[in-house]
Parts: C-alpha cells; structure tokens; sequence
C-alpha cells in the first residue's frame, strides 16, 4: 500500500509517501522555525501563512521524490489534530480537496499516534518492533507513558501535570538566553558543562505515580540564575567570554538538561518495575532526539530492547509517520469514514481504544 501524508500541525509543512507503513519512499519537510528564533516560539497565524505558501510545492516535491503518480497511491492520510488549528486546517483541507480530485480516500491521522508509529520506518522487516512495550512519547506540547498492545489498543499510564518536556527545554533556553528550539541550544551548550554542578530536584519523587511534572524545575532554574547574581547579558550561554560565575551558565545548562532526562527516565523505570512483563521500549517526539536522554533511558531499561526513531528527522514532525500510522489503523480496522474533524485539542484515547 503506497500513501501520501501531509503533517501541519506545527510550523512544518511536511509531505512523505511510504509504502506499507515501514519503507519511507520521500520524506519531505519545510520548517519555519528559524523565521520564529526571535520570538522564542511560533506565531500560529504566520505559521499557517507559511504552511499555504509551501503545502502543494510539498507535496510534489514528495511524489517526485517518491517517483510515483497520484494514481499509483492508495490513500491519503493527514493530521487533524492536536496542534495549531489554522495549522492544521490548511492540512486538512488540502488533502480533503486533492483526494476528491483524485478520487482516493482520505484518513485523518491523531498526531501523537503518528510519534508512536516512527519507530516502525525503516525497520528490518525481520527486526519489526513487538507488542505488548512501552512507550514514552516527549515533544513541545504532549509527554505521556503508554502501555501499548496494539497499534490501536493500549493504556495511558501517565501524562504530565503542566509542561511538556520539549516545553520545559523552551522555555529554560530562554532563561538560559539560548535560541529556539530550546533542546538542541541546550543540548549543545551542555556539552562543555558539568551536569552535577546544580543540583535541581526529581519531580514527584515521593509519589507514586507515573505522571510527569516539569514546572518545578523550569522554578528552580530561573531561582538559579537569581542567586548565582547573572545579569540578562551574562547569562547567555552561547557567548565566548563569560560574565559572573566562571562556567556557571554551560554547568546551568548540562544541570537541566540532566534533570529534565532524568525525570523521564525515572518514570521509564518506575513503569517496568510494575510490568516486568515488557521486554521493548520506545522513546518518541522531538525530545527522543536527545542524546543524553536515550543513554539515560537505556541504563533504565536494562536487559529491554530500546527503540527510537532511526532518523532524527523521524523525532521531530513529519509526514513519513502519519503515513505509517494511517497504515497500521487501516491494517487493523480497515480504511475508516471520512467523517473525521479537524480538532485543535484532541486527546490520543480517541484513537487508541483501552485494552
């Protein structure tokens, strides 16, 4: 089965065509993120401004690079939610339109699904992931632990109580003085950092419970920066020469960055110790990027086979997971009525059933 993909529920426009949910045949993705460095976070309305500009020069992008025509796909799936609803919007519309046109069926694809589904592109047909695992899906705007047994059944084990995990390395880059996307600015301020220098606090440690929580730390890095006396200037990171504390601001970086993965993998190991069971575990979204986090998750995981994504491109948003996703459910329960709607806020159980 050959499917076209469209993801806009961000500031990418991305377009991909795979084949059978695992061979990725293109993959093609137009970010504005750098347009967004300034304001430290994306401006919805410009995004989808963007989005129009660049959907359909996208999309033939994708079916050039896949070397098929429309006639050669199968279906057409998109994300119609969460994310940014003009976003969103100029996504679905679009491939609602094209597949009237071209007279092939459209599935609207759950974002978060289509994280869960990365790990599958471009695995080994020998080597293809197992049921029942774990999974931890971290981004800007969702971080949730999920007990899948199938592609569309599973159980929410936890979710955070405030910020995203890609949210708390935003916005602690900007406390940090450092560019947007916060991770990557983080995670390469770190490298020349000691992560024990500041010892920030594990979230939720008394409780039982497998929630996540990251506004604490996101406090206690900006009370840091307070009583360490750095001014505005010197805190940047990113600069040669630094003010106030010597290395304080690269050892304030590698610290939370450190905390922010350490929370994470301590949600990892609390799951497996309450099912033994799982012998598989993956780590998804944009923050599954971070080096230090999948070292850390791997020490939790023990003797589990750890998956991610095998492109970083395959972290972040993009349309090569929508396609798998919208094979798997079309695997599991045939190609669904095309009476879907676009939703802003869209909760993953309505796509996943409760096993």
């Amino acid at each position: 089965m050959l499917i076209l993909a469209l993801e806009t529920s961000c500031d990418e426009t991305a377009a991909a065509v795979v084949e059978d949910g695992v061979h990725v045949r293109s993959n093609v993705i137009a970010s504005s993120s750098e347009a967004f460095t300034r304001s430290g976070g994306v401006i919805p309305e410009e995004a989808a401004r963007k989005q129009i500009e660049c959907v359909l020069p996208v999309i033939d992008q994708a079916l050039s690079q896949a070397g098929i025509m429309k006639q050669d796909l199968d279906a057409i799936a998109v994300t119609r939610g969460p994310g940014l609803l003009g976003s969103l919007l100029v996504g679905t519309v679009t491939a609602r339109a094209i597949g009237t046109l071209w007279k092939i069926p459209v599935v609207g694809v759950h974002h978060l699904l289509g994280h869960l589904s990365s790990t599958w592109l471009e695995s080994d047909p020998d080597d293809l992931p197992v049921f029942p695992l774990l999974a931890l899906t971290a981004s800007g705007g969702h971080t949730e632990l999920w007990l899948r047994a199938s592609q569309t059944r599973g159980q929410l084990l936890g979710r955070t109580r405030d910020d995203a995990a890609g949210e708390a390395f935003d916005k602690g880059a900007g406390l940090l003085g450092l560019p947007y996307p916060g991770g990557p600015s983080i995670a390469a301020a770190a490298e020349s950092g000691d992560p024990k220098k500041f010892p920030f606090p594990l979230p939720l440690i008394k409780e039982d419970t497998l929630d996540f929580s990251f506004s604490g730390l996101k406090t206690a890095l900006r009370y840091t920066i307070r009583d360490l006396n750095l001014s505005p200037e010197s805190v940047m990171v990113s600069k040669l020469v630094l003010s106030g504390v010597e290395g304080s601001n690269h050892d304030l970086a590698a610290s939370y960055q450190h905390a922010l993965c350490a929370h994470l993998s301590d949600r990892l190991k609390r799951a497996l110790d309450r099912h033994p069971e799982i012998r598989e575990v993956h780590l998804v979204g944009g923050v599954s990027a971070n080096r230090l986090l999948r070292l850390m998750a791997a020490q939790s995981c023990t003797d589990r086979t750890l998956r991610f994504p095998k492109r970083l491109s395959y972290c972040t948003d993009n349309a090569a997971m929508i396609a798998a996703a919208a094979e798997f459910m079309i695997q599991e329960s045939g190609i669904p009525e095309n009476d879907w709607e676009t939703e802003a806020s869209l909760p993953l159980t309505s796509a996943i059933q409760s096993s």
